[in-house]
């Protein structure tokens, strides 16, 4: 894959040779002409040296009808009106051709294809048909469901269309689990993304991971501690007022006491102390996970035996109640020592998933 560096196509990407986050502000929805343009302008009055590019969706994909689905077309022209007049790139969602072919047509600086239109690889390589040839950065949500290859896929066919300017949009998951979050956002999908395609731009987007407006800062100190190259963070002049996601919907000043207050941390340091330390730490923690291997390796001794012991009696592999005995007990130890119990749970789930497929390989 050939993806071009931020800096190709968002700037300012460096300031004071710095590293800072591109941002993207704006409302769920391009309302009215007057409230897109003062938004923008409000937003670029209180954040002008931190905004890269102003958002707003004019097609507004819903889960239910009868809702309000975006002004559509007209809503390009009030856009064209605010690139026109503030200066500022422009971006909107396309989820169709016909809304690249309009996006296009009315100047827009930068698309990005929505969580449901990812899912779907028929609707990502309609819009790639249609993009071919076409040089315009495209960002790409993941998909609604946690499906890494979907969300790589969908990367790989805009890419494959000739589009070099390409970032990923990591805005969370669908869960059925009852979180304080409106999209659980399963970061380690987001650092293997990143592990397989290194040289990708990663953003987030903490309003619709939060779903909350008071869940918008320490998100997005969370995406930059983790070393994203940007946010996307809804704002709207009146939120309470927005006819669409209002409750995870910023002010223009609520955002610039987020970005004055969350804080970039540097990928290294070249403090000899620090160097050392860190090191040090390092080292306890390899020497830890080599004891941790060998534990699972002797475990999993003990499970070829027992599978020997059953096949040896007649006895089914898999057994509820003991199952239920471990999944039960192994949390309420961790939450003991200080440990996350639904990741201890996750990792005995992996765990008794190896030991049935270790038993029934050998009955």
């Amino acid at each position: 894959m050939k993806i071009d560096s931020l800096e190709t196509w968002v700037k300012p990407v460096f300031v004071n040779e710095k590293r800072k986050p591109v941002v993207i502000a704006g409302p769920c929805s391009a309302e009215t002409e007057e409230q897109l343009f003062n938004t923008c302008k409000e937003i670029l009055e209180k954040n002008g040296n931190d905004i890269d590019i102003f958002r707003a969706g004019i097609w507004k994909p819903r889960t239910r009808p009868n809702t309000f689905e975006g002004v559509g077309e007209i809503g390009l022209k009030w856009f064209q009106n605010v690139r026109k007049e503030l200066g500022i790139p422009i971006a909107t969602e396309v989820a169709t051709p016909q809304h690249v072919e309009l996006a296009l047509k009315y100047g827009v600086d930068v698309l990005w294809i929505g969580a449901r239109s990812t899912v779907n690889p028929f609707t990502v390589q309609d819009i790639a048909d249609v993009l071919k040839g076409i040089d315009i950065p495209v960002i790409i949500k993941n998909p609604i469901n946690p499906d890494l290859a979907l969300w790589m896929g969908a990367i790989e066919r805009i890419n494959n269309a000739g589009i070099t300017k390409i970032a990923a949009m990591h805005r969370g998951f669908s869960t059925f689990e009852k979180t304080k979050y409106r999209n659980s956002p399963m970061w380690q999908l987001a650092i293997e993304l990143r592990s397989k395609m290194p040289n990708l731009p990663i953003f987030f987007d903490p309003s619709h991971v939060g779903g909350t407006r008071e869940l918008i800062e320490p998100l997005s100190q969370k995406a930059l501690d983790l070393n994203y190259d940007g946010l996307m963070i809804e704002t709207h002049i009146n939120p309470k007022e927005a006819w669409s996601d209002a409750e995870q919907q910023v002010t223009p000043s609520r955002l610039d006491e987020i970005l004055e207050a969350i804080k970039i941390r540097t990928a290294s340091s070249d403090n000899e102390d620090f160097i050392s330390h860190l090191d040090e730490l390092r080292q306890k923690i390899d020497r830890i996970d080599k004891e941790i291997v060998e534990s699972l390796a002797s475990r999993m001794k003990l499970v070829e035996a027992i599978g020997d012991y059953k096949k040896a009696n007649g006895v089914a592999v898999f057994q509820f109640e003991r199952w239920i005995q471990v999944f039960q007990t192994r949390p309420e130890w961790a939450a003991k020592l200080g440990l996350d119990k639904d990741f201890i749970a996750l990792l005995y789930k992996n765990i008794h998933d190896e030991s049935i497929r270790v038993q029934t390989g050998r009955v």
